[in-house]
């Protein structure tokens, strides 16, 4: 228990020190996502030499980063080398085939996997500058100062920085409906993620000049189907447990701000009562947990500016969006003002 408890608090933006200035390759993929490790081991396969550069610290992107309950339906037409990720995941378990996995296991997979295959892995490395010949990538430098010679890329990124620098066109945010004759861009409103209830956003209820509470947009120029420049809310796919010998009370952020809180408290208050409902089994009595309702782990509206910011920039975002959910957690486990059938269910996990 107290090597958990001395963790530290998780970053984006953290460069490794690098002595390598040079590397050369057939194909350097830029991205350790699920898509790219799957990329860096078929290439290897085929015999080019691969070069995997990961901007953070884990491989496996959100299969190994709390999203252990695998989305799938018609489990038959999975095949090819996802579906021996999963076979070798259910080796771990000893089963033939293992479609809810805890996080570690996913990243040894992908850890093993890789091993096994010869590609030189590299984490740490944010993509800071490219060089072109005749229009076409040959090379890209990080922020380390590695330099990596190609004659192929691959951007198996989330967020696409390397396509981005690249020259690549791309758009940010939500196309309207009339852009190419659809019905389903721009803006939306669906029952699942709404609120159910109405509930009042002014800090001192029924009182429009006292404000408006955190997290509240002021427009009111919603139109449906209207395209604008938000994307995604973003969120930790966390992975809990009630186990006793893993159990550790949710931290306190130091940065806590208790008004963020209000509006959920506000609309826990009017009966809605989902919080546990993407509490979704995983092995070893662990969840994988997502958000749910319209206060929950994502942080709405926090997220607009990450994609074209500069990794500084992003460094900031996603420590709002730490303290966002760790205060969350907290919350609910801890505040009196949270139902006590909520609170007291909550500080089990």
């Amino acid at each position: 228990m107290t090597a958990h408890l001395q963790q530290t608090r998780p970053r984006y933006y953290a460069p490794a020190p690098f002595r390598i200035q040079a590397l050369t390759a057939d194909l350097c993929i830029y991205g350790g996502t699920s898509g790219g490790v799957i990329a860096a081991i078929e290439a290897a396969r085929r015999g080019l030499g691969v070069i995997l550069l990961e901007p953070g610290t884990h491989l496996g992107g959100l299969s190994s980063g709390g999203l252990g309950m695998t989305d799938v339906g018609n489990k038959h037409v999975i095949g090819g080398l996802s579906r021996e990720f999963y076979r070798r995941i259910g080796r771990r378990y000893g089963v033939d085939v293992e479609w809810r996995f805890e996080p570690h296991v996913a990243e040894e997979t992908f850890d093993d996997w890789l091993a096994e295959t010869g590609v030189q892995v590299f984490t740490g490395h944010f993509v800071s500058s490219v060089s072109k010949k005749d229009g076409r990538l040959v090379a890209l430098t990080t922020m380390s100062g590695l330099t990596v010679t190609a004659s192929l890329f691959i951007d198996a990124t989330y967020e696409g920085d390397l396509m981005a620098r690249s020259g690549v066109s791309h758009t940010i945010g939500r196309e309207s409906n009339a852009q190419y004759d659809e019905t389903l861009n721009g803006a939306q409103i669906h029952a699942g993620h709404q609120f159910d209830h109405p509930v009042d956003p002014y800090v001192i209820p029924g009182r429009p000049q006292s404000g408006l509470l955190p997290g509240i947009d002021p427009g009111s120029d919603y139109q449906p189907g209207q395209g604008d420049r938000r994307v995604q809310a973003y969120n930790f796919r966390m992975c809990l447990t009630r186990r006793p010998d893993l159990r550790i009370p949710f931290p306190r952020p130091e940065d806590y701000d208790a008004s963020w809180y209000v509006l959920l408290k506000r609309y826990l208050a009017t009966g809605w009562d989902e919080v546990f409902r993407k509490f979704d089994p995983i092995r070893n009595d662990k969840t994988d947990t997502n958000n749910h309702g319209a206060v929950s782990t994502d942080f709405i509206g926090m997220s607009h500016n990450y994609p074209e910011a500069d990794y500084e920039t992003r460094e900031t975002i996603f420590q709002s969006h730490v303290t966002w959910q760790q205060g969350l957690m907290w919350t609910l486990a801890n505040d009196p003002e949270i139902p006590g059938s909520i609170r007291t269910r909550m500080s089990q996990w």
